[in-house]
């Protein structure tokens, strides 16, 4: 048989790469976990996590990724800081390419790249990122203490993070296109419940003003048509993400329109050998339980096919 350097490789270090790591070093099988950034992934933006199981108290989501990481190196997962550029599908083999060239083999190989922000693409959105245009709340909400900021977005995130910018900002915008909010009805309770948020209701930002940082923002109601502008210093946006799947081939494995990766109930792709869990995958509900279910999932079925090759 050819040579390989890993039984499982698995690409992305968030709770559907560390669960599954978990149980494929758990399961006796040699396994590579490569993450391009800090274990954890998304996980590591949310300051506190209160609907992961086990947790009647809710937990910070950074103790939760390292809880997450000992576990997974507790079973031997090998954690490497690396950059994944290409995958190249084999017979019986699978190639991970690294950002520099380097080439490792595995024989089956687990994808849990996730997902990031999507951006909204309202004029000056690019313009002012990292200059007053953020998204990611527990990242930068400490620099607006005191100042009047905006709020993007009617999901789950989005109120959650206004609800947190309260602890810094005297006061939250949060601008909704529609009349109600997607988001959890308890997220919404405690957005109506402070009193530093103003919500408006059908309502677009049409551009993000400013000089060398953002001054303000210009909004449209959706259903008057009327326009006016708010002075804000920042403007977080939430509203949906998107795969982190432009590192694969186009058209190498199924996706959905929006780039997201199609499996079976099993995570297996549309090749043999390569599955795919959590956020990057087309499923109905992105979650930290969620994923860590892909990824226990993705694991077992890996070990599964692994067995048959024999």
């Amino acid at each position: 048989m050819p040579h390989y350097d890993y039984d499982v490789i698995i690409v992305g270090g968030g709770p559907a790469g560390m669960t599954a790591g978990l149980y494929a070093g758990r399961g006796r099988f040699k396994t590579l976990l490569l993450e391009k950034l800090i274990t954890g992934g998304q996980v590591m933006t949310t300051d506190h996590v209160d609907n992961y199981p086990g947790f009647p108290e809710g937990v910070a989501g950074f103790e939760l990724s390292q809880r997450m990481r000992d576990q997974a190196e507790r079973f031997g997962v090998e954690i490497r800081s690396a950059e994944v550029t290409a995958l190249k599908p084999g017979n019986p083999y699978h190639t991970i390419v690294l950002e520099g060239g380097e080439e490792i083999i595995g024989r089956a190989v687990i994808i849990a790249s996730g997902a990031q922000p999507r951006r909204a693409g309202f004029p000056g959105e690019a313009e002012f990122t990292g200059k007053g245009v953020g998204y990611c709340a527990t990242c930068d909400g400490a620099l607006y203490r005191d100042e009047t900021i905006a709020v993007v977005g009617g999901g789950d995130t989005a109120l959650q993070d206004a609800v947190f910018l309260t602890r810094f900002a005297q006061k939250v915008y949060l601008i909704h296109r529609r009349d109600q909010f997607r988001g959890a009805r308890l997220y919404q309770e405690k957005v109506f419940a402070n009193d530093k948020i103003q919500v408006l209701f059908d309502t677009v930002v049409t551009r993000i003003m400013g000089d060398k940082n953002v001054t303000g923002i210009q909004i449209k109601n959706l259903k008057t048509g009327q326009e006016s502008e708010l002075a804000v210093t920042g403007v977080f946006v939430f509203v949906g993400i998107q795969p982190i799947t432009g590192w694969l081939s186009p058209g190498l494995l199924e996706q959905d329109e929006f780039g997201f990766i199609r499996t079976d109930a099993n995570m297996a792709t549309n090749i043999p050998g390569i599955f795919a869990a959590g956020d990057v995958r087309v499923k109905l509900l992105r979650q930290i339980t969620t994923a860590v279910g892909d990824g226990a999932v993705a694991a077992f079925a890996a070990e599964k096919y692994l067995e048959e090759q024999h």
